[in-house]
């Protein structure tokens, strides 16, 4: 038995041995996405009635949490998330405010987190763990945390990344045995009628050469479909999320990474989420490349790589060209994650463009319960709504009726260029709305829209 292979046998305990380092008062951090650690929170519940103020930390929640069923009301857990998920929005979270390439630099600043629950690879022959599909804060927490308690899934596959894929025994306060779970597989987002055709305007914007970034969601999964059909080619991939569609363009030929000017070779990500087969195709697979959010989501570093083409959703701009992707009112719905990161990337690359796409209309209920139409294009948010994009940044704006280019233009030829993107039925009222805001002169031709 290696000295390594000694120490690991020292560290082994149970998740009820583990999560007793756990005091008053800690905050916690439960991973990163897919990689959960369900073994852990299953102990740490059973700690309900001995804790008080415990402060959970995730990153895009992806569980139903067994401290939230043994704490229904929070009075012991308070769950924060990164980027709210159904999961977390379900189970009462708080969203943890930042642009998603702050977070590493963030966490050395004050916030220090007690203990970390981390889904890890089994540990290889020299001592160490490879950190799975994610990548963007693990590091530095592990840096920079008191207790570190590794949960280790024989199902989980290995995922390249240099230095900072893995973490070394000698880092370790306790290792335990998980239930070998495999990671949760998401199902394909179906596209509607306006996702196809706003598809449609971004493929009018692609050329060989470019280097993607995509969101989830609708939109750019049918980008990724119509590009597999499509004769462009040499597509680079320097994203935030790995995703099936990239997979897919990559077995397609039409990724190849030959025009990156950083990282040339390789597609670039800081998390995966997917399908099963994703997982299997990051295993060991070095043409993939896990690297931290304070890289893959510095924007002078995506701006180093020319042609950034970024494909974001949003869920609402309003009459000054200002982007909500995260909330409405006081309601948080998700977080801005790399948006703006991304969409400021693009703009310092040379030939690149920053998009942010959305259906003109969404279908709402009232209180009594009666669905109608809604504008996403509106005249200003509803109060309490938070600027996921602000105007000076807002680059394209795309919808089912248009793609525009807002960088450059006047308040007045902005507030013309959002107008022309909202449905028709919207239209007169938003030219109003405009009138009364002093966004609009009298020489905008009314029966353009």
């Amino acid at each position: 038995m290696t000295e390594f292979e000694q120490e690991y046998q020292r560290k082994l305990k149970t998740a009820d041995e583990a999560v007793k380092v756990v005091k008053d008062g800690d905050w916690i951090s439960y991973g990163e996405f897919v990689t959960i650690t369900p073994t852990l929170d299953r102990a740490l519940a059973k700690r309900k009635n001995e804790l008080h103020d415990i402060h959970i930390e995730a990153c895009t929640l992806r569980f139903d949490t067994e401290i939230r069923k043994a704490d229904p009301d929070g009075e012991v857990f308070d769950i924060n998330d990164r980027s709210l998920s159904p999961y977390s929005r379900r189970q009462g979270s708080y969203y943890m405010v930042g642009s998603y390439e702050e977070n590493i630099k963030a966490m050395t600043m004050g916030h220090h987190r007690n203990v970390a629950f981390i889904s890890v690879c089994p540990m290889d022959e020299h001592g160490y763990f490879n950190l799975s599909t994610t990548c963007s804060n693990s590091q530095a927490l592990i840096d920079n945390c008191d207790h570190i308690i590794v949960e280790v899934n024989n199902n989980i596959p290995y995922c390249y990344g240099g230095s900072t894929a893995s973490f070394h025994i000698s880092q370790v306060e306790s290792v335990v045995m998980s239930d070998n779970q495999p990671l949760e597989s998401l199902p394909k987002v179906p596209s509607n009628d306006a996702d196809i055709k706003i598809a449609h305007l971004l493929m009018n914007e692609l050329e060989d050469g470019c280097c993607l970034q995509l969101g989830i969601g609708g939109i750019p999964n049918k980008v990724g479909e119509f590009i597999v059909d499509s004769d462009v080619k040499d597509l680079g991939v320097h994203t935030e999320m790995m995703m099936d569609a990239f997979m897919k363009l990559y077995q397609a030929g039409k990724v190849t990474n030959k025009c990156k000017a950083i990282n040339k070779g390789q597609m670039v990500y800081t998390f995966a989420m997917g399908s099963s087969e994703l997982y299997d195709f990051l295993n060991r697979n070095e043409t993939a490349l896990k690297l931290p959010s304070n890289y893959t989501n510095d924007p002078y570093t995506i701006g180093k790589n020319p042609k950034v083409f970024a494909v974001n959703n949003c869920l609402h701009v309003d009459l000054f060209s200002q982007v909500s992707s995260e909330s409405v009112g006081n309601k948080q719905i998700s977080g801005v994650g790399g948006q703006w990161d991304f969409i400021y990337g693009a703009f310092l690359s040379e030939g690149g463009k920053g998009f942010v796409c959305m259906n003109s209309t969404a279908t709402r209920k009232d209180k009594e319960g009666k669905a109608h139409l809604e504008s996403r294009i509106v005249s200003q948010f509803v109060p309490g709504t938070c600027v996921s994009v602000p105007r000076h940044h807002t680059f394209y704006v795309v919808t089912e009726y248009g793609c525009k280019n807002l960088k450059g233009l006047s308040t007045w030829e902005r507030a013309e260029a959002v107008v022309s993107l909202a449905h028709p039925d919207f239209r007169d009222g938003l030219i109003k709305d405009a009138e009364k805001a002093g966004l609009w002169r009298k020489s905008n031709k009314h029966d353009h829209y």
